[in-house]
Order: structure tokens, then C-alpha cells, then sequence
């Protein structure tokens, strides 16, 4: 009998490696109008890679990518950090790769964009003409919704959803904490940053205190009723953590049952108050906080009201100041999630649509991918993959019918360790694709 599951498995694998090796391929080294200058603003997935495939597209362009921090630590896989599976210094990639492809790297704090005169300004006084700028400013947080809660709060009830210091504030309140202790888990509200992340944090905490401190649990109150991969989410807890038993190590209270979204902090007592009023104290204490586009993204004016930056998805080019793109999170791009994966498919189109209009050539309309693995347990992992295509009318990214999916539900110890082994592979050539 055919074994449709390795079937699936096999065009699960096919689809991921085509979002970085098509690019790779069908992206030659293309003799432009030389002397031209793109700025990029941002070194995380989207800034990194839009700057090398630039790079790559034209190796007379003159690239410049502009960083505050000289090392960037991934979100994703970060998570890993808090069950003690991974160390913070695994995540952590230089822009010596960058380099090596000619494209020019300023640690520096951007202050500004003048736009009349199509310069970027900086903290060190330098400015940096362009004839194109891509901003890829990431996220920001909305802590005004939650009562109680600041960012001077987070030293104390981090959300550590910029990976970094903050994921080291959570891994040492969990790993201090007794057993017996609860920790209680504040799920933001659509749209956020990677969408199956929360719950994928839930599965690494709750197997941290399988092992540690099994007389513990974690609960987890989500503003919203449903979440990506729930099936199989929910499969893993039940088969590892007793999920819906009386001794589970993990609970989900959902938008429309037991609680609501986090609307109140207590800090002092590391206590949440819910839209319902139910008020549940941790020892410790997570809430991911509504989000909104990255500071800059503001202090550029290149947001609207809703809180992100509205772009032409063609071109990635900012409707409110031509000649400038923002791509990543900070972006609103329908369908296609926030997430690693998006940001990088989102700067390879944003990078051949520079090159065309620089040169005066057609655009082509593009089509997106995303793909993401969430660990849930030892050697245990779930993933999804989706393909997008620009609307007829150019206006919307929308979903490929009957293009994406989830992994197969596993139900073999062995179909789990292949599925975690392809995580780790799916990390190792993902940031080879962006930052060597």
C-alpha cells in the first residue's frame, strides 16, 4: 500500500526548500545601472535577506544595511530556550555573511527618513542617500491595552517575544520557581507575531516542568477562540501533558469558554484579570502584549490607524512615501502571517521589485510562501506551510487554494523524531539562507 504520510511529508519538504532554493536559483547575478543606492533599515530576517538578494540580483548596486546591534537572536527556535533544549548563543548569527556578498553593514541607530531629500538619518550624525530604502522595523508592543502593565513592567512579567534578554528573564522565573507553581500565560490578540508561537511556548514549558517540576501546570488565556494548528497542538498535549485530565500540565481558556483576553495586570502579585474578571495568579507571570509596527515605522510616519504600514503588495512600497518599502511584520500583507519565514519571501519579492523599477523593467506579480515547524515535546514537531498569490486586481495577498496545510497527525514515537529532525534542518538552512 502507498504511504501517503511520507507522501505528504516528502511535498511538505519539496514546498519549504523550494521558499529559499527557488530564490537562490532563479536569482543570477543581473548587470544593473550601476552606482545606485539602496538603504536598508533593519537587520533581522527581512532587512538581512532583502539586503543579500539585492546583492545578488546586481552586484553593482551599492547596498547598505543600517543595525543597531551587531548580533541578531531569532524569535523562532526560541522558545527551545526555555525548556533548556538550546542555548541563547545558538540563535545568534553576525552580518559577517552580509559582508561577504558586498553588502555594506552600519551599526548605527536609525533616527529618521528625509524624504525630500532621500536620505536616512542617523544617531552617529552620518545620513545615507538612496534611491530606494527598504524599513524592516519589526514590532512593537501596545502595553496601554493591558491596565497595570509597561515596558518597565517586563522585568518582572516579561513578554519575551523579542528574543534575547527577555527570553532569559522567563527561562530563570521558571526554573526558580517551585514546584507546585502555576504559570500563567497571556496570549495576545490577532494580529501578532508568529501566530503557532504562544502555544508552541506552552508545549516547551510544559515539558520543562514534566521533568522538573511535575506537580506544576501552565494556563494559557487567549483572547481568541481558536489558533493555527489547534488539532494538532491539542493532539501533542493530550498524548504528552494529559491535556482536558484532571492532573494536565497545560489548560486553554479560550476566547468563548472559561476566560477572555487579559485586560488587567497586577504586577506586584503577578496576578491577570481577564475581560470576564476572573483574576489567576501565577509564579510566574508571561504576557505577550497586542503589537503593533516597530518604533521607527512610527517616527518614519509610515503607519495608518490601524497600526501597521499599509504597502502596494506589487512592490512592497510604502503607499504613504514613495520610493521607500517596509517589509516583515510591520507590514500588512493579508493573508500571509507574520513570521520569519513571510519576512524572508517578502523581501525576495521587495528585492526583485526594486530591481526592476531601478532599471526601468516590468514588474512581474509575485507569489509568497511561508512555512514554520513548532516543537512541542522531545523530539516532537508540528508544522504548517502556506502559498499566497497576488489577487487579479493587485490589491491583496490572498491564500493559493488548496496550496498549504499542516503536518500529518503523528502516531508513532518515530514519525515524531523525524518531524523534529526536519525542525532543526528547516532552521539550520533557513538562517543559511538569510545570513550566509
Amino acid at each position: 500500500m502507498m504511504d501517503t504520510h511520507n507522501i505528504r511529508r516528502r511535498a511538505f519538504l519539496k514546498t519549504l526548500a523550494a521558499g529559499a532554493a527557488v530564490s537562490v536559483l532563479g536569482f543570477p547575478a543581473i548587470v544593473g545601472a550601476a552606482g545606485q543606492r539602496v538603504v536598508v533599515i533593519g537587520g533581522g530576517t527581512g532587512g538581512a535577506t532583502v539586503a543579500k538578494y539585492l546583492r545578488r540580483l546586481d552586484n553593482t548596486l551599492d547596498v547598505t544595511l543600517i543595525e543597531k546591534n551587531p548580533i541578531y537572536t531569532t524569535c523562532y527556535m526560541s522558545n527551545e530556550v526555555l525548556s533548556g533544549d538550546r542555548t541563547l548563543e545558538s540563535l545568534q548569527f553576525n552580518y559577517d555573511g552580509l559582508k561577504a556578498h558586498g553588502v555594506k553593514i552600519v551599526i548605527d541607530e536609525v533616527t529618521g527618513i528625509d524624504y525630500a531629500g532621500q536620505l536616512v538619518l542617523t544617531k552617529g550624525g552620518t545620513s545615507y542617500p538612496y534611491d530606494r530604502c527598504v524599513v524592516s522595523p519589526g514590532i512593537d508592543f501596545r502595553y496601554e491595552q493591558i491596565a497595570g502593565y509597561s515596558e518597565a513592567a517586563i522585568a518582572t512579567v516579561p513578554h519575551a517575544w523579542k528574543a534575547g534578554a527577555q527570553t532569559l528573564v522567563l527561562r530563570d522565573q521558571l526554573h526558580a520557581m517551585p514546584n507546585g507553581g502555576t504559570v500563567v500565560l497571556a496570549a495576545p490578540p490577532n494580529p501578532y507575531r508568529c501566530p503557532p508561537a504562544p502555544y508552541e511556548r506552552a508545549s516547551q514549558i510544559a515539558y520543562y516542568l514534566k521533568q522538573h517540576k511535575p506537580n506544576s501546570k501552565v494556563i494559557i488565556l487567549d483572547p481568541k477562540p481558536n489558533f493555527t494548528k489547534q488539532a494538532l497542538f491539542e493532539q501533542a498535549w493530550t498524548e504528552l501533558y494529559g491535556y482536558k485530565s484532571s492532573n494536565a500540565l497545560i489548560e486553554w481558556w479560550s476566547g468563548d469558554t472559561k476566560a477572555a483576553g487579559v485586560v488587567e495586570v497586577d504586577v506586584a502579585s503577578k496576578t491577570a484579570i481577564t475581560q470576564f474578571g476572573d483574576r489567576v495568579q501565577g509564579a510566574v507571570l508571561n504576557v505577550i502584549p497586542p503589537q503593533k509596527a516597530g518604533k521607527l515605522a512610527f517616527d518614519a510616519d509610515l503607519v495608518d490607524s490601524t497600526g501597521w504600514c499599509p504597502v502596494n503588495k506589487l512592490t512592497f512600497e510604502s503607499t504613504r512615501h514613495p520610493k521607500v518599502h517596509v517589509i516583515g511584520d510591520a507590514c500588512m500583507a493579508d493573508s500571509l502571517p507574520k513570521s520569519g519565514f513571510a519576512a524572508n519571501s517578502e523581501a525576495k519579492v521587495c528585492a526583485s521589485a526594486i530591481h526592476a523599477l531601478l532599471n526601468g523593467e516590468e514588474l512581474e506579480s509575485p507569489s509568497f510562501s511561508n512555512g514554520c515547524y513548532s516543537l512541542v515535546g522531545k523530539d516532537y514537531a508540528i508544522s504548517v506551510v502556506g502559498v499566497y498569490r497576488l489577487s487579479d486586481d493587485g490589491k491583496l495577498v490572498e491564500n493559493i487554494p488548496g496550496s498549504g496545510g499542516v503536518s500529518a497527525a503523528t502516531t508513532t514515537a518515530q514519525d515524531r523524531l523525524f518531524d523534529a529532525s526536519y525542525a532543526y534542518s528547516w532552521y539550520n538552512n533557513f538562517t543559511q539562507d538569510v545570513f550566509r
